[in-house]
């Protein structure tokens, strides 16, 4: 048995999650699908998959064998491109994980653009506000804003974003506009369950920080955008999160004259790994994309 070949059709059975649909792709029998995973199990002597009425899906130690699996199949195919002049076309799939409401209005957007690029590259797109485990997801590279939490990651810095602080121009009309930071303690904040409601300023050489109180505390981004657009008090922001509205007059900043610290965008690969040619060419394509 070709060790290589047996790693290829396993990690396509797990991709179709059927023997017939890998055999299909691979333009073989299901039998001799069927039989190679057969004899990779009894290689290795354990069992990838689980069988079911509803289909396959891989066991614990099956999960793991995929993940690596994967990524040499990934390596040998990007090698061949190389090694090809294939003018820099991507192939497999690209697991990339980010923020719902940045990757909603910033990411999703332009990946007709990338995958017309590359005709021959699939994605999975994992949305998710938590900081994840890149290497327990199969995760090929995350897209993260804010301080890295981990000092060692591989990462490269994509784009620095403004920060303000934002509310609808019906909430300011009955709240009234703030003038300087101390007035936001006398107004609704729509703050972030996850981060600290003490906003800092600098203007000049002046520093001030200011501990904001709301009646509601949202666990995700995505329910902040909402609470604030629909009126129930102003938050600080990225000004990517509120990109349409400040441009349509949706939403409008609020204390302007003074500063926020401003909000890196990363990309983060797995670390200890070699980020793949995909995760690479993703990653300068959200950098330009950005600057556009």
């Amino acid at each position: 048995m070709d060790r290589f070949q047996a790693m290829a059709t396993f990690v396509r059975v797990v991709d179709t999650g059927s023997f017939s649909a890998a055999a299909r792709q691979l333009n073989v029998g299901q039998p001799a699908v069927s039989k190679t995973i057969a004899q990779l199990e009894d290689r290795l002597q354990v069992s990838l998959l689980l069988r079911s009425t509803h289909g396959l899906s891989p066991t614990e130690a099956g999960l793991r064998f995929y993940e690596r699996a994967r990524r040499a199949v990934e390596e040998a195919e990007e090698a061949e491109l190389e090694a090809r002049g294939a003018g820099g076309g991507l192939s497999g799939r690209l697991r990339v994980s980010a923020a719902t409401t940045f990757a909603r209005l910033h990411i999703i957007p332009r990946l007709p653009d990338f995958l017309a690029r590359h005709p021959d590259l699939e994605m999975d797109v994992i949305l998710d506000d938590r900081t994840i485990d890149l290497i327990a997801e199969g995760v090929d590279v995350s897209l993260r804003m804010g301080a890295l939490p981990d000092s060692a990651a591989t990462a490269r810095r994509l784009a620095s974003g403004g920060r303000s602080v934002v509310a609808t121009p019906g909430y300011l009309a009955r709240a009234g506009h703030p003038q300087v930071p101390a007035d936001l303690a006398g107004h609704e904040a729509v703050v972030h369950s996850q981060l600290s409601n003490a906003w800092s300023f600098q203007r000049g050489g002046a520093q001030v920080s200011v501990a904001v109180h709301g009646r509601v505390r949202v666990s995700a981004a995505e329910g902040v955008r909402a609470a604030v657009l629909a009126g129930m008090g102003l938050t600080i922001a990225s000004d990517w999160m509120f990109a349409p509205e400040l441009a349509s007059g949706a939403v409008v900043k609020v204390l302007a004259d003074w500063s926020l610290p401003p909000l890196d965008l990363w990309a983060v690969f797995p670390t200890g790994r070699l980020a793949s040619a995909k995760a690479r060419e993703f990653a300068a394509f959200v950098e330009q994309a950005l600057q556009e």
